[in-house]
């Protein structure tokens, strides 16, 4: 079975959109889910649901795709990564049809994320770039393999490094790399130890530049002296993740996410809320991959201190980047641009800081069309200049 798996470096699925035909070729083998119906389980997901809800959210768009399990092997020998099995791991990939001669934009999602909370800026995004998106090592659809990791440098390799055996297998170079919250943490390192495959770096709402002095680390300073404070430091500090709670309430997980999937999305202050339709499905989305295998989610305690502040800051790194970037944050985003303009200060390369007004964290989702507009101007130099559109500086949209 692995002689076989490890055959392919990719195979894929062709999915296309209503009026469109399907597929070509079946996907590999994956560990199958539970065999007792939904109604039975405890947790009411298996592997087949997250393929199912990952379609029917994808469903809604116009342009055609193809998706595919791409095989990076098993974890090399020598890489800073424990790996205990010599099992080949494969990474959700979803490529979608564009002009031959655009460039190509590759998306990370963040913590707890998966690339189909992208879904409402593929349309747009396909009628410039070559729109690729992913779902990282330990999430969403892809492998979820036991997580080994004991340490920060070892966490960060295990993204890294599936990243780039991903990039190797899909004959990759000069590519746009857009990463969201902690994706923006992942990309901003890979950039650093591979600037030749990265034209330009958009870090969306990126974790990891807020300052020293920032009010809520002060605010996260004080809690944590207090008793309630320490409670919660020691859950975090054993890992309690948020996807632990879904999976522990079992046949309740469902509504737990819709409550949350209504109160983040459903009341947005453009007209660009979900409508009843979308968060039905982003539910279903959310869920199915919340609930899941513990992978990938366990890089939580590594990454993160108590706050979601990151224990390893990418501010000292700055001066040694080699990639123009473009930062772009939501007006009410909890994660601070001002660490963004501390880094420029020292970047020897261009940097622009652009924020997207009526959004906050997952602005691509509370306001899509003016994140297209921002992912279009840090993309300009790459652009055709056939439609002018998107070159300057759009409405709205302040430069900081």
């Amino acid at each position: 079975m692995r002689r076989a798996a490890a055959v392919t470096r990719s195979m894929a699925v062709a999915v296309k959109t209503r009026q469109a035909s399907t597929a070509v070729e079946v996907a590999p083998a994956r560990p199958a889910g539970s065999r007792w119906p939904s109604a039975l389980r405890w947790m009411p997901t298996s592997t087949g649901s997250i393929v199912a809800a990952e379609k029917s959210l994808l469903a809604t768009l116009k342009t055609s795709y193809v998706q595919e399990q791409v095989n990076i092997g098993p974890a090399p020998p020598g890489l800073k990564v424990r790996s205990s099995s010599d099992k080949p791991r494969f990474i959700n990939t979803v490529t979608f049809d564009s002009k031959e001669d655009a460039p190509t934009l590759v998306m990370v999602h963040g913590f707890g994320a998966s690339q189909g909370l992208f879904f409402r800026n593929f349309d747009a995004l396909a009628t410039r770039f070559r729109v690729i998106a992913i779902d990282q090592l330990g999430c969403g659809g892809s492998s979820r393999p036991d997580f080994t990791c004991r340490s920060t440098e070892e966490t960060e390799a295990w993204f890294i490094d599936s990243f780039e055996e991903w990039r190797k297998a899909k004959n990759l170079s000069n590519f746009i790399l857009l990463g969201h919250s902690f994706g923006g943490y992942v990309a901003s390192q890979y950039a650093l130890q591979h600037p030749e495959h990265v034209q330009h770096l958009i870090l969306v709402s990126p974790v990891g530049f807020s300052p020293e002095a920032y009010p809520s680390a002060e605010r996260i300073t004080k809690f944590r002296a207090t008793w309630k404070g320490m409670i919660a430091n020691h859950l975090w500090e054993s890992n309690f993740t948020p996807q632990r709670i879904v999976r522990g309430l079992g046949p309740w997980g469902p509504s737990l996410i819709q409550r949350y999937t209504t109160s983040r999305f459903g009341s947005c202050s453009t007209d660009a809320s979900l409508s009843k339709h979308e968060s039905s499905l982003v539910t279903d989305y959310i869920y199915h991959t919340t609930a899941a295998k513990a992978s990938g989610e366990l890089c939580f305690k590594y990454i993160f201190s108590l706050g979601a502040f990151t224990r390893k800051s990418l501010l000292p790194s700055s001066s040694n980047w080699k990639v123009p970037n473009t930062f772009i944050y939501g007006e009410d985003d909890w994660t601070n641009y001002h660490g963004a303009q501390q880094a420029r200060k020292d970047m020897k390369v261009p940097c622009e800081i652009v924020r997207i007004p009526q959004a906050g964290h997952f602005v691509f989702l509370e306001n899509p069309s003016a994140f297209v507009s921002a992912v279009f101007y840090a993309s300009r130099d790459f652009l055709s200049r056939d439609a002018e559109e998107g070159l300057s500086l759009p409405n709205g949209l302040t430069y900081v």
